[in-house]
This record gives C-alpha cells, sequence and structure tokens, in this order.
C-alpha cells in the first residue's frame, strides 16, 4: 500500500519535524516529516468515497525516512511513500498547554 505525502519544510523546524534554536539544525537529519494528503483506497461499490485501506488516516502528519519513497517529478515537495516506510505518525500540540 502507499501514501502521497507531502513533504514539510519549515525555518524553526527540522526535516524530523523537531523545533530547533536558531542555529542549531544540521543537514545530517535522518527522517523528514510530512502530511498524508491522499491514501490507497479499494474501488468503491456505490457513488460514496472508497474506503481508506492504507492503514494510514488522510491528513495524518508522519515521519519517514529521507531517503525513502518516490519524489513526484512534478512537485518536489511531494512523495509516494510505502506504508512500511512510514516511522511514525506524529500529533501536534501547542505549547500554551498545562501539564
Amino acid at each position: 500500500m502507499r501514501v502521497l505525502v507531502k513533504v514539510i519544510k519549515d525555518a524553526d523546524r527540522s526535516d524530523g519535524g523537531l523545533y530547533l534554536p536558531e542555529g542549531a539544525k544540521e543537514q545530517t537529519q535522518e527522517a523528514m516529516y510530512g502530511e498524508v494528503i491522499e491514501v490507497a483506497r479499494d474501488k468503491p461499490t456505490t457513488e460514496e468515497m472508497a474506503e481508506n485501506v492504507s492503514g494510514v488516516p488522510s491528513n495524518s502528519k508522519v515521519l519517514f525516512a529521507k531517503h525513502s519513497g518516490i519524489c513526484v517529478p512534478w512537485d518536489d515537495s511531494l512523495r509516494l511513500l510505502d506504508v512500511k516506510d512510514i516511522l511514525a505518525t506524529v500529533e501536534e500540540h501547542s505549547g500554551a498547554e498545562a501539564h
């Protein structure tokens, strides 16, 4: 199964999705951060949307190995990934939450 991921780049965030202090970003990151924008689906039996069969929720944030997947030729921010290449799903929290 495959999913289509949009790589998220942020000047204050590493390719792996971690927030970094100024000047701490290194080019040797092993993982990248992205958002799943399309998932593998089965064939629809009705006019409704086909069911997600990838096991990865659409719009979820994920970490994946820097060199995994296939770059989409017309948009270098898109990667086609095998589900097995997703290292983790990530849930974002604002820093303002009380602990």
